[in-house]
């Protein structure tokens, strides 16, 4: 069973549920939640529908399949609570519990903080992770920073503009782009990231690699989060590697692969699916002794345009998995096709969306333009959290 918090305060998105479980448009009212229980047996659904409904609660069902049931309730995050606090005296702890985590932690989502590196990050602020693209055809900047003396200086201009994490990748993943062998990945980024630990040892390196052995080499030489486009599921080790070392890991979604990824990707729901596999990843990440996670819906990577808007409206509903959100926008297709433009021409439209972003939950901002993220990440941080002379 997978639990998720739904914000319906939006007219649209109540909608949404209403075509799909026949929730009375009568109901809907600003700042309202959904409570949806996914893949439950027909015993589990009838036990629970049995009792709320004996109690006046309003509970909508969906078959899936057969045998399998979707659960829906509506209301309040307080009128969840005492809903849990029934199944707990009624029917079960451990379902009560389940539930009640889902509801604390989209509650707490803003108090999680992590200890990378030397530094302290707490999450009801912003970071900007710059991107450093080691490779020589990456859709945005291929080749620019190929050679490695202008990688490390561009590394270097990225930290002076404000750059919290720098986002180092040796192998292209843009829509139609083929794997590199790992020896190849290795000799492109292991070099760079020891030239700017050398030079700026508090640095705070993410490494944007799919490969156990890269991963690896990597966090020998200093780096500190493994950004795994795949979520751990091309090479499963890297998860068991990146626990080893004490590294964060970024679990990313992606349908298919960089080569076959946007080759008519198809959703019944790219929300309820991204969601159930964040899920399902973070719970192998957590097994395998990961303590510190990162998620991403993956913006661009197997999904259309629409899928795209569709995910970042929803961005805070990912709040209920309990992990900081990382949102990566910057001068995607999905931009540039909806107004027409170049990719030299997406810097300003790409703010505008990490700002959406981060307004729906998004607490880490991966970026080519650190500059404009740095002034985003300052008027949020300044807005949410007080300016430093209050």
């Amino acid at each position: 069973m997978i639990v998720q918090l739904i914000n319906l305060s939006s007219l649209n998105i109540f909608r949404e549920y209403h075509d799909r479980y026949g929730i009375s448009t009568s109901g809907y009212t600003y700042g309202l939640y959904g409570l949806e229980l996914r893949d439950l047996t027909l015993r589990e659904a009838e036990s629970i529908y049995n009792l709320l409904s004996s109690r006046g609660e309003k509970i909508f069902l969906r078959e899936i399949s057969i045998g399998s049931v979707n659960l829906f309730l509506v209301g309040s995050l307080r009128k969840f609570k005492f809903i849990c606090e029934r199944i707990s005296n009624n029917l079960s702890i451990s379902l009560s519990s389940k539930l009640l985590n889902t509801i604390k932690r989209f509650e707490n989502y803003d108090l999680t903080n992590y200890n990378i590196g030397n530094k302290h990050f707490e999450f009801n602020k912003v970071y900007v992770a710059g991107i450093l693209n080691v490779t020589p055809d990456s859709f945005s900047d291929g080749g620019k920073y190929f050679n490695r003396s202008k990688a490390v200086r561009h590394a270097f201009k990225m930290l002076d503009e404000g750059a919290d994490i720098i986002d180092i990748g040796g192998e292209s993943s843009r829509p139609g782009a083929r794997s590199v062998d790992a020896k190849i990945e290795i000799e492109r980024i292991i070099p760079v990231i020891k030239k700017i630990l050398e030079k700026r040892p508090d640095t705070i390196i993410s490494v944007d690699t799919t490969k156990e052995i890269v991963a690896k080499k990597a966090l020998e030489s200093g780096a500190k989060i493994i950004n795994d486009i795949s979520g751990g599921t091309f090479e499963p080790g890297i998860l068991k590697v990146a626990a080893k070392y004490k590294a964060v890991f970024i679990i990313m979604h992606m349908k298919g692969t960089p080569e076959n990824m946007q080759t008519e990707p198809f959703y019944e729901n790219v929300v309820e699916e991204v969601y159930d596999f964040l899920y399902e990843q973070i719970k192998k990440a957590t097994d395998a002794g990961i303590a510190h996670i990162i998620v991403d819906p993956g913006i661009g990577f197997g999904k259309t345009e629409e899928h795209n808007f569709k995910l970042i409206q929803r961005l805070d509903d990912f709040k209920s998995l309990s992990y900081p959100i990382m949102i990566g926008v910057s001068r995607k297709s999905f931009i540039g096709k909806s107004l027409n433009l170049k990719v030299s021409e997406r810097d300003i439209p790409s703010s505008l969306m990490e700002s959406l972003s981060v307004s729906k939950g998004a607490r880490i901002i991966r970026t080519h333009n650190v500059k404009l993220g740095g002034m985003l990440r300052e008027l949020f941080n300044t807005t949410y959290n007080g300016s430093p002379n209050d």
